[in-house]
């Protein structure tokens, strides 16, 4: 029997009776399988680890230690949403490492896309061993491996740490999702209670906002892309756009523009909106978003944004451009 093949007489999970029984069946399996022993998580606060994280409290309770890193790359508001659902709501056992400057030291520098990804994945990796080998009596290693995870790369998620811990650190895998595709995932998130807008996540990339800010990552500029983006997710939530489009983000380019300010000359960042509608992100065509909410936009990113004079909006369909810039 192929045990990452999803079974054939799985149903759907597309209704709460549905997703109410998926958990049921998978709080039992899970005690089954850990009994009295630990589990490790890393919780990024994207839907995939968070709905595992919040099956896994449902098991076992303060057995499972969860270990959020905050690498300084995440959107504003992402690592007080992930301590105030799990630690406070929850009442997890949530370990909270402050990695901002390590990663930002590391990445000084380094213009190369590969190696950004290259940095930011081996000191994740790095970071998350060490927390783990801090732990005493962690015989698992919870992921949250999806389904098409398992049809498109060999049953390993690449921006999970299976496969890059260290090999001293011998875990048996938790995968309580790796049968459900991402639209069920939502649907179980939904109905253990994990809020809206971490259930209902967009696309993030497994870099975050390093590969937002192109080029070389300084913080000021790393900082008006988090700002910048802010301000482009709290409109369009306003304006009935969340969950109609597929994905939206900014980007702050590594070059200046000209601009006037008060009758003085600035030289200053462009921050480029894009937004996206995909159904895998095999394709994507853009967003005709109002003038008008365009216009508001743009004028909110000049005022509240510092080092910013310019805004762009990107109207390039994939193909020929990709939705990210890097």
């Amino acid at each position: 029997m192929d045990t990452n093949k999803r079974p054939d007489t799985m149903q759907r999970i597309n209704t709460p009776a549905l997703a109410q029984a998926f958990i049921d069946e998978q709080v039992a399996a899970l005690r089954a399988q850990i009994g009295t022993g630990k589990v490790l998580l890393a919780l990024s606060g994207g839907v995939d680890s968070s709905v595992v994280a919040a099956l896994l409290i449902n098991a076992i309770g303060k057995q499972l230690v969860c270990v959020h890193v905050n690498h300084g790359l995440l959107r504003k508001g992402e690592p007080e949403q992930v301590i105030e659902v799990f630690r406070h709501q929850m009442d997890a056992n949530l370990i909270y490492v402050d990695a901002v400057d390590r990663f930002l030291d590391k990445l000084a520098g380094v213009a190369d896309p590969e190696q950004k990804r290259k940095i930011i994945g081996k000191e994740f990796i790095d970071v998350f061993a060490e927390q783990a080998k801090q732990q005493d009596g962690i015989r698992f290693l919870a992921q949250g491996t999806i389904y098409p995870d398992i049809l498109e790369s060999d049953g390993v998620k690449a921006h999970h740490n299976v496969g890059g811990l260290p090999a001293d650190l011998q875990f048996e895998l938790v995968e309580p999702v790796k049968f459900l595709y991402k639209d069920e995932v939502r649907t179980v998130g939904k109905q253990l209670g994990l809020p809206d807008n971490m259930v209902y996540r967009q696309p993030f990339p497994g870099p975050g906002l390093g590969v937002r800010c192109v080029g070389a990552i300084t913080r000021d500029r790393l900082e008006a892309v988090r700002e910048s983006d802010a301000i482009l997710r709290e409109e369009f939530a306003k304006n009935g756009l969340q969950g109609k489009v597929w994905q939206y983000f900014t980007i702050v380019p590594d070059f200046r523009t000209t601009g006037i300010l008060n009758g003085k000359r600035t030289y200053e960042w462009p921050v480029i909106l894009r937004a996206v509608n995909s159904v895998d992100a095999t394709a994507a065509t853009v967003e005709e978003i109002p003038y008008d909410l365009l216009r508001h936009i743009t004028a909110r990113i000049l005022q509240e944004v510092k080092g910013v004079n310019r805004v762009l909006y990107d109207l390039s369909p994939k193909p020929v451009a990709t939705i990210e810039w890097e």
